[in-house]
């Protein structure tokens, strides 16, 4: 079976600690509940990741170096 995460095109999926969720939380000044969500069953997250994890994701930008989004884990 191919492992989609390790794919070039898939870009890194980082798990949060908690005390960094509290940080991006106070920085965007948002729920965790108002991030954009990821379902629990795509391939490119990380095999230890759980339902109401957050989840960094550094993508490859044309006008930036990277962009970072992050996304709330849910079933």
């Amino acid at each position: 079976m191919v492992d989609v995460s390790q794919h070039e095109l898939v870009p890194d999926h980082v798990l949060l600690e908690a005390e960094e969720v509290d940080e991006v939380l106070a920085e965007y000044d948002v729920k965790r509940t108002n991030l954009p969500k990821i379902k629990r069953t795509d391939p490119a997250l990380p095999d230890e990741a759980e339902v109401g994890d957050v989840v960094k994701i550094v993508r490859n930008s044309r006008t930036t170096e990277e962009a970072v989004v992050y996304r709330l884990v849910v079933s």
